[in-house]
């Protein structure tokens, strides 16, 4: 069990809920787990969610590929708030995992009334302990979703996250894993312990600025665009001239959707149709923005050439991508 702190592991502070409540603490309030598996439990960081960068994703990569063959299986309790970042993170990072890699966390914090807290670490240790379970997956409410496919949808419900454009894999229910869709994994579990993380984010908004555009494009090294609808840029201003200016320095841009399902297609609109000419725009599909953002600093670690880097992107990883 890896604590990193979050809700799950809050307590009221004098300015609001603090992270501050270890990992055998957590465990200690949950003795069902005893009956389910034997639990070792490391604290490697103590964040709210909101605080977590990339260099956390590589701490917990290390901590899982340095004992990796001392356990069966891995439960790392995260806050909410990005959870699903994390999640793609250790997905690309960790990829053809054999073993399982659950995220779970909690609405409410453990030591309050009516916490979801206490459902969600057991449903996740009898995640984790199923020999029939691999790889990254978020459990919680019952949920079983990929890795690559999460997105959080509700600040305060128990139901909070969502798979996205990919059926949920598994619920737990009663005490029992109910499977939907059945992962194979054959080969060797690969680790990585890099990424560029100097990779921007822009959500388009009418009217907006290309200065604001350009300003990311410079100092970024890749910039993804969450675009209206099914992808493109507007036509008002020189939007199409900064991705062409970028791209002939080097810069990648990757085009995905506002929109949370169904995904992009750019060829579909004049705004996006031209795009498609330009070797440095990659489109995301179906990809969660969170899947994309991360996808494209796992890229960007492993080569800085458009050609490859494109072929890099587009192969899938965890189910992260369908239609391309």
């Amino acid at each position: 069990m890896i604590g990193t702190g979050g809700t799950i592991a809050a307590s009221p502070g004098d300015t609001g809920l603090v992270p501050n409540v270890e990992s055998n603490q957590l465990l200690n309030v949950v003795p069902e787990i005893k009956d389910i598996c034997d639990v070792d439990c490391i604290q490697p960081i103590s964040l709210d969610s909101t605080n977590m960068r990339p260099g956390d994703w590589l701490i917990l990569e290390r901590e899982i590929e340095q004992n990796y063959d001392r356990y069966d299986g891995f439960v790392i309790t995260h806050g909410t708030d990005t959870m699903a970042y994390t999640a793609a993170a250790l997905s690309y990072l960790i990829q053809n995992s054999v073993k399982p890699i659950v995220l779970t966390g909690a609405q409410i914090p453990l030591m309050e009334k009516n916490t979801d807290a206490g459902r969600n670490i057991i449903d996740a240790f009898l995640y984790a302990s199923d020999p029939d379970s691999h790889g990254v997956q978020i459990v919680f409410s019952g949920s079983v979703i990929i890795g690559t496919r999460a997105r959080k949808n509700y600040t305060k419900r128990f139901d909070a996250f969502g798979s996205i454009n990919f059926p949920e894999i598994a619920r737990v229910q009663s005490g029992r894993i109910l499977r939907f869709v059945q992962d194979n994994y054959e080969g060797d579990t690969v680790f990585y312990d890099y990424l560029n993380a100097n990779v921007g984010l822009l959500k388009l908004v009418p009217g907006l600025n290309p200065k604001v555009m350009r300003y990311l494009l410079e100092h970024h090294d890749a910039l993804v665009i969450e675009s209206f609808g099914v992808g493109g840029l507007p036509e008002y201003s020189d939007f199409f001239k900064e991705i062409v200016n970028a791209a002939e320095k080097g810069k990648i841009v990757i085009l995905t959707t506002q929109v949370p399902n169904e995904g992009s297609d750019i060829a579909v609109y004049r705004v996006g149709n031209s795009l498609k000419g330009i070797e440095a725009v990659f489109e995301a599909y179906d990809m969660t923005t969170e899947a994309a953002f991360v996808k494209t600093m796992w890229t960007l670690a492993r080569t800085e050439d458009c050609r490859k880097a494109k072929t890099l992107f587009y192969k899938p990883v965890h189910h992260d991508i369908l239609s391309v």
